[in-house]
Order: structure tokens, then sequence, then C-alpha cells
């Protein structure tokens, strides 16, 4: 039997604490693209909720014996777990997390415990969002991309990034590469 890593034992910690305290939220990032089938990431534990529950997410981490640390971010509160970083993000890429978003969170099991996790859909325009003219290495996402393209909607990720240079020129890249069908009539074209 495989030995659960440690960020995986901080992840669930994380999310029990979560759910416990009853707070609206959903699984993002490298462990929401695990839950649906991509490689386990080995860096931190991403949750998106709405900016209002951050101090409630914040005391029940606490009381699981995680760490808040102030984040110079504006846009996420950060606590750690001996070490580990747990992300509380409210406001991705300047998109504030909404009760919509966390409705179109899907329940998967995530290591044997029951919690909302981003669509991939949302989880890739919310990706694709965040790239900008110093963080736009495509290399890390490109794995995860490839095992989760069949089930993103593309018409709707080209719609939502329209506006954004770095999402169009990765989803140009990914049609040359064959690992989706170009996507035409972008950017409003």
């Amino acid at each position: 039997m495989p030995v659960m890593s440690d960020l995986m034992v901080t992840l669930r910690r994380a999310a029990r604490a979560l759910k416990d305290a009853e707070i609206g939220f959903a699984l993002a990032g490298g462990y929401a693209a695990y839950a649906r089938g991509a490689a386990e990431p080995t860096h931190d534990v991403d949750f998106v909720l709405r900016q209002e529950d951050v101090g409630v997410a914040l005391a029940a981490l606490g009381a699981a014996g995680m760490e808040h640390r102030a984040s110079p971010e504006d846009w996420l509160e950060k606590a750690y777990d001996d070490g580990r970083l747990v992300d509380l993000i409210f406001n991705p890429a300047d998109r504030p997390v909404d009760v919509d978003l966390l409705r179109r969170a899907e329940p998967l099991s995530v290591s044997a415990i029951t919690m909302p996790v981003l669509t991939a859909t949302d989880l890739v325009i919310m990706r694709l969002l965040a790239y900008t003219e110093t963080t736009c290495d495509f290399s890390e996402f490109l794995p995860v991309l490839r095992a989760l393209r069949e089930q993103i909607d593309w018409p709707q990720v080209v719609k939502e990034t329209s506006h954004s240079p770095y999402a169009y020129a990765l989803i140009e890249l990914l049609g040359r590469l064959g690992v989706i069908e170009p996507q035409r009539g972008q950017p409003d074209e």
C-alpha cells in the first residue's frame, strides 16, 4: 500500500476542518487537477472560498493546528501545517470567488474524503487568467491540460479568457500540439 504524502495529509486535515466549520469552499489548483486525473502536486494545497469566509476558515484551520501567516498578496491568505502551505484563494486573477463558482464545484472523493472540487473548466480558466508578462511559463501546466483535456469545455475557456494574450497563446499552442482541436474565432474575431 502506497504511503500517503505529507502534503496529502495536510489536504485531508484542511478539508476536514473546512467541512466541519461548514464553510463553502472548493478544492482548487494542483490537487483539484489530481482529483480529476492529473499527477499529484508537490508544492501546496489550494482552496477557493468567498472573501467573507476567510476569517472563519483561518480560525478553523488554526483550531486544527495550522498557523496563519500574513500574505503580501491581496487575493489570498496562507496557513501552514508543519511547514506545508495551504492557500485560501478568494480573488483569483481579479475575479472574486462567488456562490456560482462554488455551486459548480463537484463533490469528489480525494484520498477518501468527499469534498467539492472545481470543475476542470473553472480550474483551467482560473489558471489561464493567472498568467502575466512575468509568470507565463506553460511547462508545468501542459501535463495537467493533457490529462484533463476531455473534461474541459474549451469554447467556454476561450470565451472567458479571450481578453488574455497569455491564455490565447497557450490555447493556440495546445491546438498546434494536437492536444485539443484548434479553437477558431479568438480573440474577438
